[in-house]
This record gives C-alpha cells, sequence and structure tokens, in this order.
C-alpha cells in the first residue's frame, strides 16, 4: 500500500513525520517490547528530529525501548559536518535518552567495503538472521531520483543478496554506504519526506511515471507486506496529476 499526503510546508511536514514516528514507536512497544527506526540524512529529516527531541513528543516515547539505524552515511569520520551520524547525534541522540548500546551507526571511517559488512554484520546480530524487518525507516528523495544512497545509473539498487554495499557515486565525488533493496522491502513502513519545488517533477516521475528503478531509484521502494507513505510539501505536489474520480 502507498499513501500520498499533502502539506502546506516543510515544518508541517517535519511536525506531522514526528507524531507519526511517535505513535508507530508506542505500537511497535506495545506488540513487540521494541521499536527499531533508520534514520535519513537532509533538512526535512534534521527538523524532524528536533521535533522528536523537543517536549512534549520526547516525552511520549519510551525510549529505553528504541534501537536507532542509519539508512546511508558518507564515508566520513563520525565528526565530519558531511556526516549523517553526526546531524543525528546534535539534533536527537545526544537529546533523547536513548541508550548508547542501542545506537547502531555506520562506522563511515572504516574502509568503505569492510563498514559495509560491518553494518551487515550488526543488522544481522539484531535481528539474529532473521529476515531484517525494520519498524520503520525514513527515506528522502533527491532531484535525481535517488533515496538512501542508492544512486541513478549505479549497482546498488539491483542488489538483492546483500543487506548493506558500499559505493562510489561520481556524482558527489565520494564512497556512500546504502542499506540495499532487501532491507527496504522487508521494513513494516516506509516513511518518505519530500519537500521543495525543486522536487516536483521528479516526484511526478517517481509516483506515477513508468516502473524504471535504475533510473529511477526511489521506485525501487516496495515493501513486500509493510506500507509506504509520503509525507509531501505543497511545492513538491504540485506536478502530482490528482487522484482519478
Amino acid at each position: 500500500m502507498t499513501a500520498i499526503r499533502v502539506l502546506p510546508d516543510p515544518a508541517a511536514v517535519a511536525e506531522a513525520a514526528a507524531r507519526h514516528v511517535v505513535e508507530l514507536c508506542q505500537a511497535a512497544i506495545s506488540a513487540r517490547g521494541r521499536f527499531s527506526i533508520a534514520l535519513s540524512g537532509g533538512s526535512t529529516p534534521r527538523d524532524l528530529h528536533l521535533r522528536l527531541a523537543s517536549p512534549p513528543l520526547v516525552d511520549q516515547v519510551d525510549w529505553s525501548r528504541v534501537h536507532v539505524f542509519f539508512g546511508d552515511e558518507r564515508c566520513v569520520p563520525p565528526e565530519d559536518a558531511r556526516s549523517n551520524y553526526r546531524m543525528a547525534l546534535e539534533t536527537l541522540l545526544s537529546t533523547a535518552p536513548i541508550p548508547p548500546q542501542h545506537i547502531h551507526r555506520m562506522r563511515g571511517e572504516l574502509p568503505p567495503e569492510i563498514a559495509a559488512q560491518d553494518y551487515e554484520g550488526e543488522l544481522r546480530e539484531f535481528f539474529d538472521d532473521e529476515p531484517p524487518s525494520l519498524d520503520l525507516i525514513l527515506l528522502g528523495m533527491g532531484d535525481n531520483g535517488h533515496t538512501a544512497s542508492l544512486f541513478p545509473g549505479l549497482t546498488a539498487v539491483h542488489e538483492q543478496q546483500r543487506w548493506v554495499v558500499a559505493e562510489y557515486v561520481d556524482e558527489v565525488g565520494m564512497w556512500r554506504l546504502t542499506l540495499t533493496p532487501v532491507v527496504l522491502n522487508l521494513a513494516r513502513e516506509v516513511l518518505f519526506l519530500v519537500a521543495g519545488a525543486a522536487k516536483a517533477a521528479m516526484l511526478r516521475r517517481v509516483l506515477q511515471g513508468p516502473y524504471s528503478p535504475g533510473e529511477l531509484p526511489a521506485q525501487v521502494v516496495r515493501p513486500r507486506l509493510g506500507e509506504v507513505f509520503w509525507l509531501v510539501d505543497a511545492a513538491a505536489a504540485t506536478e502530482l496529476s490528482p487522484p482519478p474520480g
């Protein structure tokens, strides 16, 4: 199932996303005793983190039962300004009382292939080698159609065996680590956050155009048993066709 919700602006997207995360967290802890989430980089997730780390939402979560993972990472040390982990640390992880052993970061300071193997090993340990069904994966979408670090024309989007891969991305001039479609499509839920007029044409192609994940990697996210929700702002939604009827 895929659902799309259009909100007025990026702040409204972040607020709706934060409240949705809290609701999912409460439900997962009630049902299974823990909540596993994969975070994303970017400006809208940053605003989401700040809301989760502040009252009233921060007080509505049993953070001792939350496990934090990452959907992708730049191959840089954790203190580097480009690090997704550093952004999450500054906006959420240093404020919300999450046990340090529940924060599972991608080790971008390691050689890329070693870092990918290391993170897959951490996921396999967490899930006891069972299918890695994260409760929630947060994703964005670039104006080139990429999501996580699955980029157009590269190989990671086609991976069907490994859970985590490293790939050099010429477009951004650096190595990236990313969860693969194997993990993305086993999630209980995937939540895309998209904002800005620069994303409008690509959002229309991804959601309403022909299926071509090699060219539009965000299209590869189709969980077999889970759900996909898109929270988009009005500017990003300007080129979407209205639903029939």
